[in-house]
Order: structure tokens, then sequence, then C-alpha cells
């Protein structure tokens, strides 16, 4: 039952909703009538020896116990807890009145070996669907107690109908206004445990499959507290689980439900938690929809809607938003009168939107949004005590994070780090050790405000679940240097592709792992000796060239690596030629890629030979003096390009990116590019291979915007335009979504003034096409076109503020 009786020999059961303010305050105010000896709470028993933490002056919700197998750490569940959660309430109530605690759920030992093998958690993650929380699994059909009731009684809505019984109403004898209107508290209970009778006789059990094992283990260790501290007891739980609680059952039939069940060894923990991470519905989420707000409501005192209504103003304020106390005085009275006409006994997140939207946003849906992050949902991040149980890998990022003053937050932030700054450059290394070992607390972000090699950026959020991958990460060692060291040469030495060791070299330089760099160089050479193909020889040097730039910044040693690279550009020289040899479409596609790539590595490679200085600092002592440098990398480059634009083998499309690239770097001799160009778009090429060139010479990439090169160069703008309309109609259709896709990537401007030219035309003058501004044509003429300068006149009078005959002339214009 859930009402302790007037002889005082039965246990009392709080059947509650998790996560539900109402409930919290209902539970409160039950132990203090009832002052049980022990309070029993539904969640594992492998977290009594943690209930003292609970009472820390460090301790801060939301938080929530974590419990992982020990010796695959993925596999794990959370109890989530907030400050309105029942259990919390009933935890802290107990410890402030020093009451025994005992959680009385069945073991997280049993319940982790009982999960699928992708570690998922069953039961022990808490939903909002159903009163105690148990969301249903994929063979589940569970009855969703709070539907059924809310349908009983007309709503169509059970979270509606929820907030209007039980947390606007209030419990335990008052109102969320502080109105007196109960006097026995444990009259909530008493009538939520005879529905939930009600409704499983009705139904029958129709809950999770784990339910009737949990109920059994609950059902003994209420038997043995009573042993312990007699019947005066009181237990916290689920409303669902009360009628399973109060029936009577023998113990021999319990302990054979729970015979043979797998056990695990596991390790538990207290881990903060978020109210971004309550209000997902799935992974380790509560469901809970506005935690903000349901903390509100059970932290305000008194007159919660003129509090909140309060709260959104200051938040709008602080966004620059024109709302006054005119506004929050108008917003409560909409709301308020929204909930009568509703029928509601108080004005709920619906009416409060509403007023906003109304009274604060000017109609808008803009204001509602901003509250919705800020309050409704909130940006909390709980806190646990210095000296919860943690794995040692997790004390040591503690430390650092300390030490660095890099504060975990909820929400997400981004940082500069300036590498030549000792404490920066320590951030950035703890940050590249942590993507290392697969705890992405930190994602790397393009700057706006520099793009020097001595800066980073990056964006920084906490998610609770990154407790479950530092313990995952703990098997590589104790610290997070030593882990990732580890974790870094065990994938050298298993790595089967060389892009994979030229990224992990990569990760090695950035995160500054000097004893696994060795292991990872032996890799890269040893990988880099057997691959054979071009591609991924291509593929890796941009990355190795990166490493050996970030090791100039950071002032570490990157010869090694120097002369890998070198090795690798080399042998790319060699191979790319025969590569480019009968390639379809696709095929040029990709080689095209690799083409602009290694042109990056081998520009940022041939800057080695004058690379610029490390920042002075306590890591430029590690250099071990000037390593090989490459001499002529570009001449040898520039060599490979010659020969790709002028073999009528090698497909138009990288014939053509090759020639862009011999224009860019200034290695084409006065002509040269016209020449090629000329000899691509003969009438004895076919359309399509020309349609290639074109894109590659003149397609997007990183060698600029080839219609600014049509813009300015009028050769080749006349090549182009002779060629094209001398493509025969049953070619036409094929070249054209070839160059669709070459001119669309201009910008609309660029597009126009091309359209301009070619509708003008180029003249011929004794040294070829010339550019139509340097003739007679029309418009481009040396002297005043007086038709054209007039039309900007009433322009230029608007402008000046001269009238209608601020200028009579054009000579007053030009004086």
């Amino acid at each position: 039952m859930s009402g302790r009786p007037a002889d005082g020999h039965r246990p009392v059961l709080l059947g509650v909703r998790h996560h539900g303010p109402g409930s919290a305050r209902a539970v409160r105010a039950a132990l203090e009538r009832c002052a049980p000896a022990a309070v029993l709470i539904e969640g594992p028993p492998e977290a009594d020896a943690l209930v003292p933490l609970a009472a820390r002056d460090g301790m801060r919700p939301p938080v929530a116990l974590l419990a992982h197998v020990e010796d695959d750490p993925g596999r794990a569940a959370f109890w989530p807890l907030a400050e309105f959660s029942p259990e919390w309430v009933a935890l802290r109530w107990a410890l402030e009145h020093d009451v025994p605690v005992r959680f009385i759920d069945l073991p997280a030992a049993h319940s982790l070996a009982m999960t699928q093998d992708d570690g998922t958690p069953g039961e022990e993650t808490p939903r909002e669907e159903t009163p105690d929380g148990a969301a249903p699994g994929p063979a589940d059909v569970r009855v969703d107690p709070i539907r059924a009731l809310a349908e009983t009684a007309g709503y169509d809505d059970p979270e509606r109908w929820w907030e209007d019984v039980i947390e606007h109403r209030g419990a335990g004898g008052t109102t969320t206004g502080g109105a007196h209107t109960e006097t026995d508290p444990l009259a909530p209970f008493t009538a939520l445990a005879e529905a939930m009778a009600a409704l499983r006789e009705a139904y029958g059990d129709g809950g999770h499959h784990h339910d009737p094992l949990r109920e059994a283990h609950m059902r003994l260790r209420l038997r043995a507290a009573r042993k312990e501290f007699g019947d005066d007891v009181a237990v916290v739980c689920g409303a669902w689980h009360v009628p399973a609680l109060a029936h009577r059952t023998t113990v021999a039939a319990d302990r054979q439900l729970l015979k043979g069940l797998p056990k695990a060894k596991v390790a538990m923990t207290w881990v903060p938690w978020t109210h971004q991470r309550l209000s997902r519905h799935s992974g380790y989420g509560a469901g809970i929809a506005s935690p903000g707000w349901y903390g509100h409501l059970f932290s305000a005192p008194d007159r919660p809607v003129e509090r909140w209504l309060t709260k959104v103003a200051g938040v709008l304020r602080e966004e620059d938003y024109a709302v006054s106390s005119a506004h929050v005085i108008e917003a409560v009275r909409l709301a308020e009168g929204l909930a009568t006409v509703r029928g509601r006994p108080l004005a709920g997140l619906t009416e409060l939107d509403d007023a906003i939207r109304a009274v604060m946003g000017d109609g808008t849906d803009a204001p509602s949004s901003l509250i919705h992050d800020r309050l409704v949902v909130g940006e909390v991040l709980g806190q646990v005590p210095d000296d919860a149980p943690a794995v040692p890998l997790q004390r040591d990022l503690t430390r650092s994070q300390r030490t660095l003053r890099l504060k975990p937050e909820a929400l997400e932030r981004e940082r500069e780090l300036d590498l030549r700054k000792d404490t920066d450059a320590a951030r950035s290394r703890l940050l590249h050790r942590l993507r290392l070992l697969g705890i992405p607390w930190g994602e790397p972000a393009h700057s706006r405000g520099s793009t020097g090699t001595f800066r980073e950026t990056w964006r920084l959020r906490w998610e609770p679940e990154l407790a479950v991958r530092v313990a995952e990460a703990g098997i590589w060692g104790t610290t997070v240097h030593a882990a990732a060291t580890a974790k870094a040469t065990t994938e050298a030495i298993g790595a089967t592709s060389l892009a994979e060791v030229t990224a992990l070299a990569e990760h090695c330089l950035l995160a500054e792992l000097p004893d696994a760099l060795p292991v990872v160089m032996r890799a890269l050479a040893d990988r880099a000796a057997l691959d054979t193909d071009v591609g991924h020889l291509a593929q890796a040097l941009p990355a190795l060239v990166r490493s050996v730039r970030y090791g100039d910044v950071r002032g570490t040693d990157a010869t090694a690596l120097r002369d890998v690279a070198t090795g690798l550009a080399e042998r790319v020289f060699v191979g790319l030629p025969p590569a480019c040899l009968g390639l379809d479409a696709d095929g040029a596609a990709d080689l095209r890629g690799h083409l602009d790539a290694t042109h990056r590595a081998v520009a940022l490679l041939a800057q080695e030979e004058n690379p610029p200085q490390p920042p002075a600092g306590p890591h430029t002592a590690h250099r071990t003096g000037p390593a090989a440098r490459p001499a002529d990398l570009r001449t040898r480059w520039a060599t490979v390009l010659r020969s790709l634009s002028e073999r009528d083998t090698v497909p138009g499309l990288l014939r053509g990116r090759a020639t862009r690239l011999l224009l860019d770097e200034g290695a084409l001799a006065d002509g040269g590019a016209e020449r090629l160009m000329g000899l691509a778009l003969s009438p004895g090429t076919a359309p399509t291979d020309a349609a290639g060139w074109i894109e590659g010479f003149l397609g997007g990439g990183d060698s600029g915007d080839g219609g600014m090169l049509l813009v300015h160069d009028a050769r080749l703008l006349a090549l182009l335009d002779g060629w094209l309309t001398g493509v025969p109609d049953t070619a036409f259709t094929d070249v054209l979504p070839l160059l669709r896709r070459t001119f669309a990537a201009y910008e609309a401007g660029v597009r126009r003034t091309l359209g301009e030219l070619v509708r003008r035309g180029p003249t011929t003058t004794a040294a070829g096409p010339a550019h139509p501004a340097d003739t007679d044509a029309p418009g481009f003429g040396p002297g005043l076109d007086r038709d054209r300068a007039a039309a900007v006149l009433p322009t230029l009078r608007l402008l000046l503020g001269l009238g209608q005959h601020g200028f009579d002339d054009l000579t007053e214009v030009a004086s």
C-alpha cells in the first residue's frame, strides 16, 4: 500500500514519476510527515557506497550514477538525477536527517550483463513516457499509464494532464504558488497507487520484459530492510512498481526468478550531467522536454509565472530586446487569462510561450527559440566532488583541465589558441591527445581572425557521454600522455594503409608524442616503400607535408618526416604520368583531385628551403640541426606537369588542369597557354575531350577563378569562343553539361562580364585577337560616350541633392 496505516507497521510506498517536480515536492512532504527509519530508492545497489558523496559541497545536480563493465567500459548505463528528481530529494532528505539509504533496483552487474552486445542500456536509462521512467524496448508493447489516465480524464495530451493534476496543483499540502490545499501528504500517493493497481489489473503487467526481475529484487531488498530497520521504512520508486511491491509473494519465488542471471564486474561513480542531455529522448537522455522549466517549478517558492517571465525578460534584455516591466506585467496577465480560458489551474509552458510571442516578441518566434535554449532547457552542467571514484585517466584529465584553466562546459564555446604561448600550446596538445583517444571534447574549427600557422581555433563542449569515452580510453594508460602514446603506437603497428599512417603521424606531431613518433615513422616508411598506387601516395602526401610544417611551428624535430615526404613526392613524380593514361571520366576526375593536392603539397614542401623560425619556448631545444630540404622540387614538378599538358593520350581534363597549374606558377613561356589551348581546341580534337580540357583549365580548385582569367586575356577568350561556335550540332549536347558545370561556378558578375565581352566580340589586330577595351568598339572608345554618360545624371543629381536641373550639361559634371 502507499500510505502508512494507523498501526504504523507497514512500509510507506511512495510511487513517483521520475524527474517530476510535483512528485519531488510530494516526496519531501511525505518524508517529513512519516520520518522513516530508512529510505529505500529505486536504483542500483552498487551505488550504496556512493551515497555520502551526495551531501558534499562539491556535489551539484544535475548528476548521474554511471556504471560500466570494468573489462568493457563501453558497456555502460546512467541514472540521471536533477534537483527536481524525487530520488534526489529523498536522498538528500535522508542525508540531512542522518537516515540510512539503500538502493533496491536490480544490480547493475546483472542489468549490464543482460544488455545487447553494443552496450545499449536497457531500463537503466530513465525516460519520461511512463511514471517509472522505463522506456519500452524494441520488442516491448508497454502500457503507458500516464496516457491511459489522461484519456480517462478526457485529455488528449498526457503531459498536459500530468501538469494540471500534479505539477501545477502541487502536492504534499501546497499548490505551486504556496496556497494550502491538502492536509494529508500521503493522499496523492494513495490515489496514484490505486490508479496503477487498476491499470495493471486491466492491462496486465504490460511492462518491460525485465520488470518482473527488477520487482522481485526490490521485494527482496525491501524484506531485508524491514528485517534490519523494522517496518518503519519508506520506498521511493516508479509508481508503476508500487502494486508489485505491495503484492504478497514468497522469498523462494522471488529468488527463483533471479536464479541464474548473468553477471558482470562493474564499477560505479558519480558524473556531471547536463540539462541538454536530460531533454533528449535518445541515447542516455531522460526525455524531459523542459528541464529548466521543471527546475523553476520545483525551486520557485511562490508566484512561479511572474518569476519565470521576469527571467525571460532578463534574458531578452541581454540580447538587446526592448523589454520593459510593462511587458512582463502584460505577459503575466495574458498567460493567466489563457490558462483560465483553457481550464488550467496554472499557466503552463504553452500559455507562457504564447504570451512571450505576443507581448515580448511582437508576434515572432525568435524570442521563443532563444528562451527555449536558455531557460526551458537550460545550459546547466552539474558538478561532482573531487574524491568521487574515477579511473586514473579521468583524474589526470581533471588535473590537466584545472592546470590549463580549461573548464568543461555544457554550452559550446569557441576558443582561439596562440601556439607561441606555453599555456595555449599545452591546451592544444591536450585537445589533440584527447581526439586521438576518441574523446572529442574539442573539435578543430576554421579561424575567422587569423590564417597563421601559429593559431588554432577549437569548439569545446562537454557531453556526459565523454565520461564513458574516458573510461574506455583508460585501458591505454593512466595519464592522457601515456594513453595517447600507447594507442598511437598500437595503431601504427596495426595500420594497413599508407593514408592511415600519415594521418597518425600528423596526430602525433599535433599531440606532441615523441615516444610514439619513431614507431609511426618506421611504419610510414614501410608502407610507403610497399605501396605502388600513385593515388594512395598522392593522397598521403598532403597530410605528411602538413606534419612537416606542424613540426616547425611547434618546435619539434621533423627531419625524418621531411625526408619521407620528399621521397614520397619523388615517387609521385615518377608514377603520375603513366597513371594518367587510359582513364575514363571518373578516373580522370579522381586523379585531378590528386593532382591539385600534390601541387599544394609540393608548394608547401618547397618552402622548407627557408622554413619559418619556431617560436621561442621550452621545445625549441628539441631541434637537432638543419634537416635535409628539397632543393628543386618545384622544378621537377613543373617538368611533370609539362609532360602531362603535352601528351595527347592524357585525358583532356588532366591536360587542362596541368596547363592551368603551370600558368599559375609562371612556368609557361609567353603564348604557351594560348598554344596549348589552341591545340586542345583544334578541329581534330573530340569535342568532349576539348570540353574536358576547358573544365580542367578554367574550372574551380585552388588555382583561382578561371572566369577572371578569360576576362583579362582576350586571346584565350577568343580561342574559346571560336571553338564553341564551331562545335557540331550533334556533339553540342554532349559538351553542354561540362561547360555548364565549369561556368556555373563563376560569380554572377564574372558571367555577366564574359557575356558582354562575347556579345561585342573581340577584334583582330596584327598581333592577334585583342580585348575590346583596346579597340574602338562601341562602349570602349577612347573618347567620351555622351549618351551613356547622360544616363547617370538623374542618379548623380539625387545623390548630391541638386534637384532636377543641378547639371545642365556634361561639361559641368566633368568640371
